[in-house]
């Protein structure tokens, strides 16, 4: 009776619109996309530039409109991507054998298998073990235990997607804040816990392979583009001049920003450690998993070139379904099958930009005035990178941005490794907006920070970070046989 009440005094809202009004607002989406589908198609029957194929023509328009898709989030990421890939043949800018087969592409299956790891480390619940045993170890003090997260974070962002690291230690980390009687807007050291877990996960996650989608796809794209590859340990080293002094500096930026308001952290160590015992020890499963993935770790170091990345993926993924450490029905839990969907579709396109001559033409007319500096060319490519992935996908930005850079390589005679490094791993770096990446959406949505909190120290550690890739570019990548 009482919720009929309430709901009785509760005042109604009448729309005094006209109905053509209400239709035409309630139908914007699909107007919008109605009027993208229909300017495409009387774009795609106007001619071509005289200095370039119908088919490369054809694929920049397809190329623009699933750019459009991508920013506007009408459409989901993997859809779109599938939706360009069926266009492929039907537009006539590639056969239909050659637009499938791309879901053959190495990466696609590197990632499938980097994902049942993954899994298979949050199922089993040792990420979580590992997490709380470290934290109740070394976080002894409010700054070491601050330091504690961003490290952790960092370094399981190393074997782990970002993302999933990011959704694991975020109750980890609450469960601590509460266990403190931290105050939501109002504690710093609550905003310090939050931020360290991001930034954490966000540098991290360029270090490797296993980091994020971005770094497999880029490397994909450049093996479909040029034949070039890179190995595991030669990725990890070049990302690593990086990432390393960048977690220095990022911690020092973080605890100036939001210095530590606490004196002792002894209840959130009680209660870590209550939680350790209730858990109990290291279960079969547990201790397999880690066998697995320290041993696939070590296979794609040091077997990584001869045997292919994604083999070892693959074997490491199929030891675990042979010791039944994980179930298929767990498995499609934690996989994220639209980021494998997304795979196939955007190397397809790309493929297409780059064989039809498309992406060498758009270098040129856009580019053309750079291709006396390649400093000026990976700067202003790594900027719209680092940029650009604040508002789409880490993926998308490496979609979008490849095809370009491979044609930028042919008219200038860049190195394209450096290339695929200077798309890749500033396309990982989004500290400031939550749509740039999970991790700074979970920074937003644990109530302890503002807005501001995060953009005005995601905007300088971004710059920072920009300026020490720029400087590794010049400095450090020439020792490692990368040079521009």
């Amino acid at each position: 009776m009482n919720d009929n009440n309430q709901f009785l005094e509760k005042p109604l809202k009448i729309d005094n619109r006209p109905m053509w009004l209400i239709l035409l607002d309630k139908t914007a989406r699909y107007q919008v996309m109605a009027a993208v589908v229909l300017v495409t198609a009387l774009v795609l029957r106007l001619e071509p530039p005289a200095d370039l194929s119908v088919s490369g023509y054809r694929s920049l328009v397809l190329f623009g409109a699933t750019i459009f898709f991508w920013i506007s989030g009408m459409l989901p990421i993997a859809v779109t991507a599938l939706l360009s890939m069926a266009f492929l043949p039907l537009l006539g800018i590639m056969d239909a054998k050659k637009t499938y087969s791309m879901f053959g592409n190495e990466a696609v299956f590197f990632i499938l298998g980097a994902f049942i790891l993954a899994a298979a480390m949050t199922g089993t619940g040792i990420s979580a073990r590992l997490a709380r045993a470290m934290l109740a170890r070394f976080g002894r003090t409010p700054t070491r235990l601050a330091l504690t997260v961003f490290l952790l974070s960092a370094f399981l962002s190393f074997v782990m997607s970002e993302h999933a690291v990011a959704a694991m230690l975020f109750p980890v980390v609450a469960e601590i804040s509460t266990a403190l009687g931290l105050e939501k807007g109002k504690s710093n050291f609550g905003k310090l816990l939050f931020m360290a877990l991001a930034w954490g996960c966000i540098i991290g996650g360029i270090a490797t392979f296993l980091g994020g989608a971005r770094a497999p796809l880029a490397a994909g794209l450049l093996k479909e583009s040029t034949g070039q590859h890179f190995s595991f340990l030669e990725w990890t080293t070049a990302s690593c001049m990086i990432v390393l002094p960048l977690l220095v500096i990022a911690f020092l930026l973080l605890i100036r920003f939001f210095p530590a308001d606490l004196q002792s952290v002894e209840v959130g160590l009680k209660f870590l450690n209550r939680k350790r015992l209730e858990t109990g020890k290291m279960s079969y499963d547990e201790m397999l998993t880690a066998l697995v993935m320290v041993a696939t770790v070590a296979c794609w170091i040091i077997f990584g070139e001869k045997a292919g990345l994604a083999a070892i993926a693959i074997l490491g993924a199929g030891a675990l379904f042979t010791f039944k450490v994980v179930s298929w029905q767990k498995i499609e839990e934690y996989v994220n099958w639209g980021v494998i969907l997304m795979y196939g579709g955007t190397i397809a396109l790309a493929s297409a930009l780059e064989k039809t001559g498309a992406a060498v033409w758009v270098v040129k007319k856009g580019l053309g005035t750079l291709h006396h500096s390649p400093l000026a060319i990976i700067a202003v490519i790594s900027l719209v990178a680092i940029v650009l992935t604040e508002c789409i996908s880490h993926a998308a930005v490496v979609a979008i941005l490849m095809p370009v850079g491979m044609g930028l390589c042919q008219t200038t005679g860049l190195d394209p490794k450096v290339m695929t490094l200077s798309i890749a791993l500033p396309a990982g770096l989004a500290y400031c907006l939550p749509m740039g990446t999970p991790a700074t959406a979970i920074a937003y949505a644990s109530g302890f920070l503002k807005s501001r909190d995060i953009i005005v120290s995601g905007v300088t550690v971004m710059a920072i970070s920009w300026l020490l890739f720029m400087a590794s570019v010049l400095f450090v990548w020439p020792l490692l046989g990368l040079s521009i």
